[in-house]
């Protein structure tokens, strides 16, 4: 009997379903078991992922990695696995451009299984008025309404450049092998920059999941304009915790388009893995509208499914989560995948920091910004 390894990351909303999942399985009746391990989120920019694919048949990953695993020649397309319809009807049926980010080198590598994107996070007990639609209306928030940004890791970068997204101009979109053009950096900067000058100095290391666990333990955050959305917070299992509403993230105007950079997981199959029907089965099973609208939620999981996002069944047991996120999720940008973006967004992100802190003028930030990109994107690569 096939008995695979998988690895996923280890929140609930990245392990829970699997296992139960994989739990469910009967040896004897499917002839398939599947263990999974984890390991924390950041493990995954920091760790080789072809390193992580000789050691397991299943690998949980983000759409950023693909271009550095197609490199390395350590994942199996899509294409080779399943039929053309079968992608196609995936390509239909998943919200925004969850299967699309996997789509690299003109093959998919991996299964949207879990959607995300960044999006507003607000404690609704600490607001007194609707959730700000617009940057302009962030920044005219009261001082008196605590709120952070998430700079954490690569998050800085991440943000600026959702900022952008809402602004106009995508990285990369103009010209391939420039990064921002300066007066949209300079743009952005005017937005981030006092927005970071007033962010609760407690949460300025902490990354998503550290920003909504303080949101939901203590009354001294009320609000991030651009942080990762997790369901699990959206109607809390621990009484003690206070709920975290979630909002599509602020647009350059309350019409616009959310400025939000696309997250989410997908499951990919490593060239060790010795692929047999009983696996594509599970994988069927996992992307299908039972256990995307039914199994994966009830277990603390983000589905994929457009339809399982527009599920009332599913709105109403967490806070309509699901709705209020949906707009942003389907215009979401998706970032590049090149081999070396991984050390761009890490890097980046650090000369970011430094320029806000430092109180840097945009011309240079924007420069070293540019500088960072141009080194680290190969010449000629599909973003």
């Amino acid at each position: 009997m096939p008995a695979y390894r998988g690895l996923t990351w280890d929140h609930p909303r990245g392990y829970k379903a699997l296992q139960a999942a994989a739990a469910r399985l009967d040896e004897a009746r499917d002839g398939l078991t599947i263990q999974w391990d984890r390991q924390p989120l950041e493990g995954f920019e920091s760790h080789p992922i072809d390193d992580l694919c000789r050691r397991y048949d299943i690998v949980v990953l983000d759409h950023p990695h693909i271009g550095e695993a197609v490199a390395k020649r350590c994942l199996q397309p899509l294409e080779a696995i399943f039929a053309s319809d079968e992608i196609a009807a995936w390509a239909r049926d998943t919200i925004g451009p969850c299967l699309t980010s996997y789509r690299y080198a003109g093959s998919h590598w991996a299964l949207p299984l879990d959607a995300a994107t960044q999006v507003m996070a607000l404690r609704p007990d600490l607001l007194d008025r609707d959730p700000p639609a617009s940057w302009a209306e962030v920044a005219a928030l009261p001082a008196s309404i605590p709120l952070c940004l998430s700079l954490a890791g690569p998050h800085a970068i991440l943000s600026l450049m959702s900022i952008a997204v809402s602004l106009g101009e995508a990285p990369g979109a103009q010209d391939p092998q420039r990064f921002l053009s300066p007066q949209m950096v300079a743009a952005a900067l005017d937005i981030l920059r006092p927005l970071s000058a007033r962010s609760l100095p407690a949460a300025r290391d902490l990354n998503p999941i550290g920003i909504l666990n303080r949101m939901a333990a203590g009354d001294d955050l009320a609000l991030c304009p651009l942080v990762y959305g997790y369901v699990n917070y959206a109607a809390p299992r621990d009484p003690k915790a206070k709920r975290v509403a979630f909002h599509n993230a602020p647009a350059a105007k309350p019409a616009g388009r959310p400025g939000s950079t696309l997250g989410g997981t997908g499951i990919a199959i490593s060239t060790r893995c010795q692929v047999l029907p009983v696996l594509l089965d599970h994988l069927r099973w996992l992307m299908g509208p039972e256990a995307q609208t039914g199994f994966i939620p009830a277990h603390e999981g983000q589905p994929s499914r457009r339809d399982s996002w527009q599920d009332a069944g599913i709105n109403a047991a967490w806070d309509d989560f699901y709705k209020n996120c949906f707009r942003t999720l389907e215009q979401a940008w998706v970032r590049p995948r090149f081999d070396g973006y991984i050390a761009f967004q890490t890097q980046a992100s650090a000369l970011l920091r430094e320029g806000l802190n430092e109180r840097q003028p945009a011309v240079g930030i924007a420069g070293r910004l540019q500088s960072c990109y141009a080194a680290l994107r190969p010449t000629g690569a599909e973003l």
